[in-house]
């Protein structure tokens, strides 16, 4: 293609590079010069335009984008008239696109004329979505390299394929534990159903049965025969093994377990099977919610009638992390400033429980928590008004040892006292103490120690924005550099399970039984992790250092 400065004398036939606007006339870019056009182009006193003249064997960008889209049209796609070298490329129906990312990269690089732009692969589409767009970038593409392009298109996989949402009938299979709100139950089974219904499936009548392996194997049979082509197992607990009573109840069943785990979070923590050709999944937690999760790129691909193998999970770790959210914190949203804590989500009450009661045994004869700081306030108090610092409430204190020194040194703060007559028994009597005077319409609760003075209302905070039992995040706690801290802020529902604890223990053994529906926050610095047992480990915190 020659291109550049033409003097119109020679300009007939040639391709308009740039818009050009004279007296009552506009001829656009693209326009291919005739003699009428180059009259008015001289009549305005101009003696040559910027244009492109084809070579011989070149082929038209709309021409060019033309053919090329003919050659990517396939059953159930639509496209547009060819128009400034672009063809747009649309979905006849609602379905799953998948891309041949291999095809794709092979026609954008056989040559920087041609260019084919598409959605993302396995992503669900409604009829007459636009799917893909054919470019040809300069005015003219080289024969060969468009025959060449065509070729590509027409052989091999299709580099676009529209896959059909089917009308499948779903079974679920909702387990249940002592202790479980109604609530969540109900909203399990209404989150389900939209996902299946926006698929343009049917759930049937839910089974609703005791999380246990024979009664989820009832219940699957009942649904098969009730003519359910997909099969859901939405657990009260987390499967933390494909032997787990989830997967047990299929394979009891007669089916057998094909894969656990993916790499998308949410939704780690699935298990996929099949009873004959019936699909059987066991749902991750965070299914529960109606947001995007791992769970929604497995139903897409079995609605459309794609097979999902252990390699295809196994190749959704690009991309599986699927959104950001306050558990994976950015680092400008770090905690340590005096700014505000975000706040919990859509108005949730949540309550902080403060455990005060302890006998200190290692830094006798000093009660560690009435140990002054270098300001001379009381550790129990510096964790307290941390507590008020944050958006928790009511602030709850429990007492024990000492208590009336403890209550005096929180005079004038807004707290509800409770006190462990028990406390000796260790930290299991303080926590159910705790617990018994908690508010009955609570949402949750986050549970501090009274001997680490460092974490900050802001750090509480950050925990409380990352809770949302509907997503999954029932169980939320700090970390710093991958470990584990404190305070972890918990759903009620784990109060039944928190008040059967005994001995000098807390609630954190519930984490390996809830891993589906834990939520880790980082912190920018280790006080999530510092919890003071001695004089010596205490004169290193910041603040305490004078302390004797």
């Amino acid at each position: 293609m020659i291109f550049g400065p033409t003097p119109l004398d020679e300009a007939r036939g040639a391709i308009l590079a740039h818009t050009v606007r004279l007296p009552g006339r506009v001829l656009k870019k693209g326009t291919v010069l005739d003699q009428a056009a180059i009259a008015a182009l001289q009549g305005a006193g101009m003696g040559s335009v910027i244009a492109a003249r084809l070579e011989s064997g070149e082929v038209p960008e709309d021409e060019a984008a033309d053919r090329l889209a003919n050659a990517l049209m396939g059953p159930l796609l639509a496209r547009s008239r060819a128009s400034t070298g672009r063809v747009n490329l649309f979905a006849d129906a609602a379905g799953l696109l998948v891309v041949n990312p291999v095809t794709v990269n092979r026609l954008n690089a056989l040559d920087e004329s041609l260019t084919v732009a598409t959605l993302t692969s396995h992503i669900p589409v409604s009829a007459k979505e636009m799917l893909a767009t054919i470019k040809v970038i300069p005015f003219a593409v080289p024969g060969a390299v468009l025959e060449v392009a065509e070729l590509l298109a027409r052989t091999g996989p299709p580099a676009l394929s529209l896959h059909p949402f089917r009308p499948l009938k779903v079974g679920l299979v909702l387990t249940e534990l002592p202790g479980v709100k109604e609530s969540v139950m109900e909203g399990a089974v209404e989150v389900t159903r939209d996902r299946v219904e926006a698929l343009c499936g049917t759930l049937l009548p839910h089974e609703r049965v005791r999380h246990e392996t024979q009664a989820i194997s009832d219940a699957l049979n009942r649904l098969r025969r009730a003519g359910a082509q997909l099969l859901l197992v939405a657990g009260a607990s987390a499967v933390v093994d494909r032997r787990d009573v989830g997967p047990a109840g299929i394979v009891r069943s007669g089916g057998a377990i094909d894969h656990f785990g993916m790499p998308v979070d949410p939704g780690n923590l699935i298990c996929l099977g099949h009873i004959d050709e019936i699909p059987a999944l066991v749902l991750p937690g965070c299914a529960k919610s109606p947001k995007l999760n791992g769970i929604d790129w497995i139903l897409q691909r079995l609605f459309a009638g794609l097979r999902v193998t252990p390699a295809d999970v196994m190749g959704m770790g690009v991309g599986g992390l699927l959104k950001e959210m306050e558990a994976r914190p950015l680092p400008r949203d770090l905690p340590g400033t005096a700014a505000p804590g975000p706040a919990p989500r859509r108005g949730r009450k949540i309550a902080a429980l403060v455990l005060a009661a302890g006998r200190s045994r290692r830094m006798a004869p000093l009660n560690k928590l009435l140990v002054q700081d270098d300001q001379g306030v009381p550790m129990v108090t510096r964790v307290v008004d941390n507590a008020l610092a944050s958006r928790a409430r009511p602030v709850v204190v429990v007492t024990g040892y000492e208590h009336e020194r403890v209550e005096a040194a929180l005079a004038g703060r807004s707290v509800i006292f409770a006190h462990a007559e028990d406390y000796a028994e260790g930290l299991s009597a303080s926590l159910k103490a705790g617990l018994a005077a908690l508010p009955k319409d609570l949402d949750g609760v986050v549970i501090c120690l009274g001997d680490m003075p460092l974490v900050a209302g802001p750090m509480i905070d950050r925990l409380l924005a990352a809770f949302d039992p509907e997503e999954g995040r029932a169980i939320v706690m700090p970390t710093f550099r991958g470990k584990q801290g404190n305070p972890m802020l918990w759903a009620m529902e784990f109060l039944p399970a928190m008040m059967t604890i005994t001995g000098d223990v807390g609630a954190r053994h519930l984490v390996g039984q809830h891993a589906d529906r834990v939520a880790e926050v980082e912190m920018a610095d280790d006080a999530v992790l510092r919890d003071f047992d001695t004089t010596d480990a205490l004169k290193k915190a910041p603040g305490f250092e004078k302390v004797r």
